[in-house]
C-alpha cells in the first residue's frame, strides 16, 4: 500500500513553517536586537522599518517593540495569513521585492533569514535592492541577511528535526545539493495535528549561490554604500549600507 505525498511549497502553509523555526528556538528577538543596533549606529534617530521577505513576522513583531512605525512585505499569502491572525495591529502587503511600490520611505529597509536567496539571478537581486533603496530616506540603512556563498555551502547536507509546538508536531528530513550557481534542497515533512491525523508533503527549494561581490555591486548600483558583517549575527552575517544622494 503506497502513501500519495503532497507537493506543497512551505511558504504557502506559514503555521507549519512556524512550527518548524521557533520549535527549534530560532531566535528572532535577539537578531532583532543585533540589526537595530547596525541601524542605530548609522541613524540613530531611526523610527521608521520595512521588514522585505517578513515571513509570518518573527522579527517584525519585535521590530514593532523598538520602532514607532513598522511595515512588513511578502509574497506569499499563506506567510501573511500568519501575521494577520497572531499580529493583526501590524501593517503588512503582498508583493514581489523586486517590483513592489508602497508610496512610502523608511528609515530602515531590511531582509533578514535569507529572503533575498529566493532570488534566480543577479539580476533580480539589482532590481530587490534597488526597490528597497527606492523606499529609503536618504541616510536610510539598509540590511541584508543573505544566503550562503559559494565558497561557504556545503553541498550533500543532510537536515532532521522533530519539533512541537501551538499542538503541531512536524517531522523534517532534507537533503541539498549544488546545482550551478544554486542550491536545492529536497524536503519532505510529515506533520501529525490532534483532530486533523497526520500529513505528508514533500518540497523543493532552490535558493542562489550569490557571492560577496555580488552582494556588493548590487548594493553599490542601488544607490548605497555597504559594509559585510560576520561574527555578531548567527548565520551568513549581515550587509549593511547606507543610501547615499538626496533622492
Amino acid at each position: 500500500m503506497s502513501t500519495q505525498v503532497e507537493e506543497t511549497g512551505i511558504y504557502d502553509v506559514g503555521d507549519i513553517y512556524d512550527v518548524i523555526y521557533r520549535g527549534r528556538g530560532k531566535d528572532y528577538r535577539s537578531e532583532t536586537a543585533a540589526v537595530t543596533r547596525h541601524i542605530r549606529e548609522h541613524r540613530p534617530g531611526a523610527s521608521s522599518l520595512l521588514d522585505m521577505g517578513c515571513g509570518t513576522g518573527g522579527h517584525l513583531k519585535h521590530f514593532a517593540e523598538t520602532f514607532s512605525h513598522v511595515e512588513g512585505i511578502d509574497l506569499s499569502e499563506g506567510m501573511l495569513r500568519v501575521i494577520r491572525r497572531k499580529l493583526p495591529q501590524l501593517s503588512v502587503h503582498q508583493g514581489d521585492m523586486r517590483d513592489f511600490e508602497l508610496g512610502d520611505r523608511f528609515d530602515a529597509v531590511v531582509s533578514l533569514f535569507a529572503a533575498v536567496g529566493n532570488l534566480a539571478s543577479p539580476q533580480e537581486l539589482d532590481a530587490a535592492l534597488s526597490c528597497a533603496a527606492r523606499h529609503l530616506h536618504p541616510g536610510g540603512v539598509l540590511v541584508v541577511e543573505p544566503w550562503w556563498f559559494p565558497d561557504n555551502f556545503t553541498p550533500n547536507h543532510i537536515g532532521a528535526s522533530v519539533t512541537t509546538h501551538d499542538e503541531h508536531t512536524v517531522a523534517r528530513v532534507s537533503h541539498t545539493v549544488r546545482d550551478g550557481d544554486h542550491s536545492r534542497m529536497e524536503a519532505h515533512y510529515v506533520v501529525a495535528q490532534p483532530g486533523t491525523g497526520i500529513r505528508h508533503f514533500s518540497d523543493v527549494h532552490v535558493m542562489s549561490l550569490f557571492s560577496r561581490q555580488t552582494y556588493e555591486s548590487a548594493f553599490k548600483r542601488a544607490g548605497c554604500s555597504v559594509e559585510y558583517i560576520a561574527g555578531d549575527y548567527e548565520g551568513n552575517g549581515l550587509f549593511i549600507g547606507v543610501k547615499t544622494g538626496g533622492q
